[in-house]
């Protein structure tokens, strides 16, 4: 349980090699392959070497068509995912094969054929609808399309506004010197569709006698035949459509099956996009490639006899102070600290060179949160999912921490629930007494969230101040490590001694080590202001003194003040869960109870399963790791092969 110590990395090798030697670092997943920004910046190194190039884009052109290939999977075979995707096991062999890439590319390839196919056939349907929309209102007339205009009569279709008083404009048309005539053709809710026929010579005439009524000339380019005629066209074509598009739905379908293919090759893709993204970090100068990066020490066997079986020149080093920042983090952690990863992950990881937390948390969050929750019903619920995830699904990454943490706070949670007598609330309590009127049962306790509330407020702070003092233990334990022999006593040992003496005063025992606790707070804050000369450092002592008092006094209070949220969460979801049990009791019907009880319940795991976590989360970041935690570490990420649907099997 620690923070795995790195070695920095810089190898030769002879570039006919380069793929080669990628994939066989894929395969060992321990090397992380850094950017060479630092090295090209430098004229010498510059002027020998260029970065390396690498198909990356076209593997990146190739995952968006699996891609797309899955999801047609998932839409038209009726194949769904799940809550949870379950991985398969395959063989090694079988993942890197050629002969199964292939496979998968054909099939990729003819799935993503017929969705263009499938796509052209929507797009072509959509403008034979609308063309048939357009011609529909036209239907009633009798009147070939292309019929041209003769050498002295013009023929317009057109429309106005369904408003429009068509009498009036025919009254008009046909009362004036105009030659024309307007014919109704048909109507809808929007628009009136009408005829005109004039003579040309009075054309200009009749559209400005037309226009103060909206009317607006309608065309219908390529068609050839009356309205009626080109509709029943249409209705073919797209019925033959249609039967084209169901043959390529029914074709997608029948792909269904290659959905485990197109997953591993999926999979595939991604470690060789991987490998495609450091192929491009390597400088080359056409015969010889140069790459440098970082390597666990425990990994570093295993790669010398990898880089020696290929004739590489190499070499690792150990990394100096000053490049601390830049060192990659990998926390070694076992199965009780590893689910806890969820946690430093939201936060931040360790900087290199300091402590994992995981190791010094564990233990607290997975007690807080029982205390918070502190129900049997609630804990076995979280020990079920946990272990049905884990087992059947088989999650990698946040999820499985996710699991594995609810996993360990579910035991937590079924402890502390057994402890106050919790299974649901008081549901067996009222449970018994709908089914046996007078009969008083209860689970035994040791203590209560209702009848024992001051006792656990105090039992919170007590553990938060012996969560704060692990710390301030810590924190001495590394100032001694580093050589901060002085400040570790100024500071932790002295607030040691004021809390001892704190302790004896109140238990009447004596006063003396709360007043060498004084002495000492009185000697850290001359001993702090020491650089300082003359009048300034008796002014920086006195002040020192007084900021050491309120900072100290003010934070440590308050900090276990802060934990009194543990009482506060057990006691909150104690009353919401008796609270409906007592509802759903009331009509004194079992199955009326079990509704109402177990919709309450629910309600409330769900609300404190999600509450418990964020206030647990917030004691371990605000009050616990601030007396040591060093942040800011940068996470390792090795080459290696990290699969979304499969598990590689080494063989």
């Amino acid at each position: 349980m620690a923070i795995l110590k790195m070695k920095k990395l810089r190898v030769v090798a002879m570039a006919a090699e380069r793929d080669e030697l990628l994939r066989a670092l894929l395969r060992l997943g321990c090397v992380e392959i850094s950017e060479p920004d630092g090295l090209l910046n430098d004229p010498d190194w510059s002027a020998l070497l260029r970065r390396g190039v690498s198909p990356l884009m076209d593997t990146k052109g190739a995952i968006a068509d699996v891609t797309s290939a899955l999801n047609a999977i998932r839409r038209y075979a009726a194949v769904k995912d799940g809550l949870f995707i379950q991985r398969r096991p395959i063989r090694e062999s079988e993942f890197l094969s050629s002969d199964s890439a292939a496979q998968a590319k054909e099939t990729c390839d003819k799935i993503n054929g017929l969705l263009m196919q499938l796509a052209g056939l929507q797009s072509d349907k959509g403008r034979m609808t609308s063309r048939a929309a357009s011609l529909t209102p036209w239907k009633g007339l009798d009147f070939p399309l292309e019929t041209p205009d003769t050498a002295h009569v013009i023929f317009r279709m057109g429309v106005c506004p369904a408003a429009t008083d068509v009498g009036a404009l025919r009254a008009e048309l046909s009362g004036g010197e105009t030659a024309a005539e307007l014919y109704p053709v048909g109507a809808d809710k929007t628009q009136q569709y009408l005829l005109l026929i004039c003579h040309r010579a009075d054309e200009e005439a009749a559209m400005e006698a037309l226009r103060p009524a909206g009317f607006s000339v309608v065309t219908f380019q390529d068609c050839t035949g009356t309205p009626r005629e080109n509709l029943a066209k249409l209705e073919k074509s797209i019925a033959k459509n249609e039967a084209e598009q169901k043959r390529i739905v029914e074709a997608l379908a029948a792909c269904g099956g290659a959905r485990d293919a197109l997953r591993a090759y999926a999979d595939r893709l991604n470690a060789e996009a991987a490998q495609d993204a450091d192929a491009q970090r390597l400088l080359t100068d056409g015969t010889i490639v140069f790459f440098q990066g970082w390597v666990p020490a425990e990994s570093e066997k295993k790669l010398a006899a990898l880089l020696e079986k290929r004739d590489c020149a190499w070499e690792t080093a150990d990394p100096e102070e000053a490049e601390y920042p830049h060192v990659p983090v990998q926390l070694k952690n076992n199965w009780l600290t590893k689910p806890l990863n969820m946690v430093t992950d939201m936060y931040s990881l360790p900087a290199y060179g300091s402590l994992d937390p995981n190791p010094l948390m564990a233990p607290f969050f997975i007690l807080f949160y029982g205390i918070m929750l502190a129900d049997m019903g609630y804990g076995l619920l979280m020990m079920l999912a946990s272990v049905m995830v884990l087992k059947k699904y088989k999650p990698k990454g946040t999820m499985e921490h996710f699991f594995g943490l609810m996993g360990l706070c579910g035991i937590s949670t079924f402890i502390m629930g057994a402890i106050t007598g919790g299974f649901f609330g008081d549901f067996l309590t009222q449970l018994v007494g709908i089914i046996s009127p007078g009969t008083t049962f209860a689970l035994p306790a040791l203590f209560t969230p209702l009848n024992d509330t001051l006792m656990i407020l105090i039992g919170s702070m007590c553990l938060g101040f012996v969560q704060i003092l692990t710390g301030m233990a810590i924190s001495f334990y590394k100032k001694l490590k580093r050589g901060q022999v002085m400040d570790a006593i100024w500071e932790e040992v002295t607030w040691w001694v004021v809390f001892a003496g704190l302790a004896l005063a109140i238990l009447g025992v004596t006063n003396i080590v709360l007043v060498a606790g004084g002495v000492m707070v009185l000697a850290g804050a001359f001993y702090g202001a020491k650089d300082n000369k003359g009048a300034g450092k008796i002014l920086g002592a006195f002040t020192g003194v007084f900021g050491s008092l309120y900072n100290h006094v003010t934070g440590y209070f308050g900090d276990i003040l802060s934990y009194s949220r543990l009482m506060a969460l057990m006691l909150a979801g104690s009353v919401i869960a008796q609270v409906f049990n007592t509802l759903g009791a009331i009509p004194g019907n079992v199955v009326v109870f079990l509704i109402i009880s177990l919709a309450g319940n629910a309600l409330n795991f769900a609300l404190n399963l999600l509450g418990c976590y964020v206030h647990d989360l917030r004691l371990q970041c605000l009050e616990y790791f601030n007396k040591f935690y060093e942040d800011g570490g940068k996470r390792f990420r090795p080459l290696a092969i990290n699969t979304k649907y499969v598990d590689i099997v080494k063989e």
